[in-house]
């Protein structure tokens, strides 16, 4: 692989993908952020419980792949200068320039990372900034008991224009609404995202992006993620007078 890409490109891209690290990898090439080269370069990671994607555009020489250490390629990447970063790969290390600067990561071995979840269609397309407005007010009341796994999401309910989200944990219950405009009308959906998924999808979103639900996704500049779900009919929040 070798490759060249705008330095804040490549800084931006790498910090939304290293969201989805694990803090504790259970195995250690999940710590790592995978570099795939085509027309496009694609950055990958994956904890099991959340997959990020981020796609951004680069001059491609050889095309390629390497697995790095996700975090400490997200170091490098935000104290390089304001100068064209070449990325070439070859014999077990990776080797990241810019201007006076050169950076030399090992890499670890492709074959034992996971493959990522297939991404599914978009069922259609809301403001970022709403939708993590959204989220953070529904999210607080979501519960923190593990045994109790259904009460530890956000549900998210579909109908025609207007998604709902609500959470609970059995003393609280939080609901918001907001619009957004489905693929296709009269949609009707509903999944249980871990609230934990949810916050660090929204974290990262830009006033500028759309979130696009679907089983869930977001697509904010190419970027994705897909968390994993909660069976939705273990879900069943208190009344509320």
């Amino acid at each position: 692989m070798k490759i060249q890409v705008e330095r804040h490109i490549l800084a931006d891209a790498v910090a939304w993908t290293a969201r989805a690290l694990p803090a504790r990898p259970t195995v250690p090439v999940l710590a790592g952020m995978r570099l795939h080269a085509e027309t496009d370069l694609t950055l990958s990671s994956f904890d099991y419980d959340v997959s990020a994607q981020a796609t951004i555009p680069v001059m491609t020489e050889e095309e390629g792949s390497a697995l790095v250490s996700g975090r400490l390629l997200a170091e490098i990447s935000r104290s390089l200068p304001a100068r064209p970063v070449q990325i070439a790969s070859e014999g077990g290390k990776a080797v990241l320039s810019c201007g006076s600067a050169t950076f030399t990561l090992l890499t670890m071995p492709e074959e034992e990372y996971p493959a990522l979840p297939e991404m599914p269609q978009a069922a259609g397309s809301v403001g970022s900034d709403a939708f993590a407005s959204a989220v953070s007010q529904s999210a607080t009341a979501a519960g923190r008991d593990d045994t109790l796994p259904a009460l530890t999401g956000v549900r998210i309910e579909i109908e025609g224009d207007t998604l709902t989200l609500i959470s609970t944990d059995r003393y609280r219950l939080a609901v918001r609404e907001l619009r957004w405009s489905p693929a296709r009308p009269g949609l009707s959906a509903a999944v249980l995202v871990p609230a934990r998924a949810s916050w660090i999808i929204c974290s990262g979103l830009s006033i500028s992006s759309h979130a696009l639900p679907g089983a869930p996704y977001v697509d904010s500049n190419e970027r994705r993620r897909m968390p994993p779900l909660i069976p939705g009919n273990s879900w069943k929040p208190l009344p509320v007078s």
